[in-house]
């Protein structure tokens, strides 16, 4: 019985989570630069502001929060489309973050860390499809995987700041981090796949620039 209890407690504790993650991107769409407060947020989600705080934390978590349920989002998103692509792994994360600018435009800037915040969901399909991609013999048996998803992902984090910044518009955006992951499979590309894999580079537009 008390499984049950702790099961539903766990539950609820979830749902009011949820609630209060929704509320923040309810509030953040009505006004982009509006002070995002605990009290806000709880009264918006209906809960008190303590429960934001048990459940979420203080208000530099709410970013963090916020980040990781993008991360979540990805994740099912991968899981149902094509995770042993690396190009559909970029362009599925790109377009998570295009679809709602206002809340993630403002998650970047407000969360300190935010340079983590592919960490966890993108660069663990793209090491996945590349490490696929390198059993089939597409990449170089030599190339350290880790290495090489490690780059592509700090030039993706490169193109969501400066995204972030309105410097960059949506679609200069996706071609920038693709950009970076064809330059990356190129460079590594067993010989009989080199064609295939720079064929992108030398047809590529001005999109990057």
């Amino acid at each position: 019985m008390q499984t049950v209890d702790g099961g539903l407690r766990e539950q609820h504790k979830a749902k009011r989570r949820a609630r209060i993650l929704d509320a923040t991107r309810e509030l953040l769409r009505e006004n982009a630069e509006s002070v995002i407060t605990t009290e806000r947020i709880a009264e918006r989600a209906e809960v008190a502001a303590a429960t934001v705080y048990n459940l979420v934390g203080p208000r530099e978590k709410i970013w963090e929060a916020l980040a990781a349920g993008f991360m979540d989002e990805l994740e099912r998103r991968l899981a149902v489309s094509a995770p042993g692509d690396p190009r559909e792994v970029v362009r599925s994360t790109v377009r998570l973050f295009v679809e709602d600018p206002v809340v993630s435009r403002r998650m970047v800037r407000g969360w300190e860390e935010s340079g983590l915040v592919l960490h966890r969901g993108p660069l663990t399909w793209l090491r996945r499809a590349m490490a696929e991609a390198q059993a089939q013999g597409v990449l170089r048996a030599d190339v350290r995987i880790e290495a090489l998803a490690a780059v592509v992902g700090a030039s993706c984090v490169g193109a969501l700041h400066q995204w972030v910044a309105a410097l960059i518009d949506d679609d200069r955006f996706l071609a920038r981090a693709l950009f970076a992951l064809d330059v990356a499979l190129a460079a590594a590309a067993a010989d009989a796949h080199r064609d295939r894999l720079l064929a992108p580079l030398l047809t590529r537009g001005t999109a990057t620039t």
